[in-house]
């Protein structure tokens, strides 16, 4: 049975997520990158928004 998954990660790189997964015996057929957002200061952390 094939199965299709997105995760989002905030500190891992493909190769992490691709070891881990091999790591706990899931066999993986393909990692794709389908979008990447810019990480910084979050609006409460910055007193904008309560």
């Amino acid at each position: 049975m094939n199965s299709n998954f997105i995760v989002k990660v905030e500190d891992a790189k493909l190769p992490d997520i691709q070891k881990a997964l091999k790591g706990a015996g899931i066999k993986v057929r393909s990692i794709v990158q389908i979008y990447k957002e810019e990480t910084g200061t979050s609006r409460t952390e910055e007193g904008n928004v309560a």
